[in-house]
């Protein structure tokens, strides 16, 4: 058991040294605080967005705020969420026709 602490503290050391030289290299290329805290939002809820294939509530649930937070603030970012959506979606014509029939009997 020791050894996968050992194991995720390792691993918490290599994100923080990593997040430090991210934060060095764009306060040196000019970046502003208020533009890094928006693009570390951004990237940080589409990341948990598409892993939740786009469900709001689940993400807003792994991201530990409220859905209408997170929907006040997907509006606010201008996160596209037809592109997360759409990605994860197979068009209507390449889904079997089961499916199809299913939704139809409704």
């Amino acid at each position: 058991m020791s050894g996968l602490m050992e194991s995720d503290q390792k691993e918490r050391y290599n994100v923080k040294d990593q997040l430090e030289a991210l934060v060095t290299q764009m306060y040196k290329g000019g970046i502003l605080y208020s533009e890094a805290v928006r693009e570390f939002k951004k990237r940080f809820i589409i990341n948990v967005l598409q892993e939740s294939n786009g469900n709001q509530c689940r993400a807003a649930r792994q991201l530990g705020m409220h859905r209408n937070t997170l929907s006040r603030t997907i509006d606010e970012l201008k996160i596209d969420m037809r592109a997360l959506r759409d990605a994860k979606r197979p068009p209507r014509s390449a889904r079997p026709a089961l499916a199809l029939e299913k939704k139809a009997a409704r």
